[in-house]
């Protein structure tokens, strides 16, 4: 049995990747308004900010060096202990062509793993996800081979970056237990279960007790809520000796058809949530001692 943890650290992310502009206005677009809203969660009570980026002029995702660049320097110049958190999920999506379904049809973003990692080598944030699902994906393909997976990491471990391993079902865990055991990946594992995708993990009690009694006894874990179940697995997460996530890369709703006017609103829920329960919330300093993550400069400037 774990119980609640003394302290539990707050992820937000920030605007992800599957968010479309037309589901909320409130979805920040550009490198500005993705490090104003990392801000702004951080001081709502966010540890860590998760962050995809997007191009400014149509919204959609990027694999943008120059876009992450500018993030992580404009968070920086003001924030120095915020740990920032890296997606390296782009770059995995087949599309199988209707003639031929060997060859790549529209929207197929599958490259090499270290182009996926480029932006983590050369930025070196504190921690980037690392993906180990192989799944469908609507009508799509997410493909992460172990291979590629151990291609990924080397380079990941090669930054001096600590991985986020994101898991989609129970079979990634297994995974995870290998890569652990062959060295690819270096415990104590830290660790997601993303619950609500649909052909995943399902958000419930018993898929976050279960998930959870598969991992090695030092991993930590946050359990992750897509859509309706956002706020829920917050409660879930917490009780079941997880940290948490909200953002606006996982839902769009602050409540029932009430859409969250910030990723700061929504970190502010979570946070009551966590202390209406018993619970405290990390600051960063806290959060990179139990993460194991080193402690930066404080010195920090205002950039426009």
């Amino acid at each position: 049995m774990r119980a609640p943890k003394d302290k539990v650290f707050i992820t937000c992310a920030v605007t992800g990747n599957l968010t479309r502009p037309e589901q909320t206005p409130h979805l920040p677009i550009t490198p500005q308004d993705i490090a104003e809203a990392s801000l702004g969660a951080a001081e709502a009570g966010a540890a860590v900010v998760h962050l995809h980026v997007r191009d400014p002029d149509t919204g959609r995702p990027s694999m943008s060096l120059d876009y992450y660049r500018e993030v992580v320097e404009r968070i920086r110049a003001r924030n120095t202990q915020l740990i920032i958190n890296l997606t390296t999920g782009p770059g995995g999506r087949f599309v199988p062509s209707e003639a031929e379904p060997k060859v790549a049809g529209p929207g197929t973003t599958l490259t090499t793993p270290e182009l996926r990692v480029e932006h983590v080598a050369l930025l070196k944030p504190d921690i980037c996800t690392l993906d180990l699902n192989t799944m469908n994906s609507g009508n799509e393909v997410v493909i992460n081979t172990p291979r590629n997976v151990r291609r990924m990491a080397q380079v990941i471990a090669g930054a001096g970056v600590k991985p986020e391993i994101e898991l989609f079902d129970s079979g990634d865990i297994a995974l995870m237990r290998d890569l652990l055991a062959d060295g690819s990946l270096q415990g104590p594992a830290l660790c997601s279960f993303v619950m609500g995708v649909k052909y995943g993990f399902q958000p419930s009690p018993e898929t976050v007790l279960y998930a959870r009694n598969l991992l090695p006894a030092d991993a930590q874990f946050t359990a992750i809520g897509i859509g309706r179940s956002a706020f829920q697995t917050v409660a879930m997460s917490y009780l079941a000796g997880g940290h948490v996530r909200v953002g606006l890369e996982d839902s769009v709703y602050l409540a029932r058809g009430r859409l969250a006017a910030s990723n700061a609103e929504m970190v502010e829920k979570a946070r009551r949530m966590v202390e209406d329960l018993g619970g405290q919330i990390a600051s960063p300093r806290e959060a990179r001692d139990l993460i194991g993550l080193p402690t930066r400069l404080a010195d920090a400037r205002s950039v426009a």
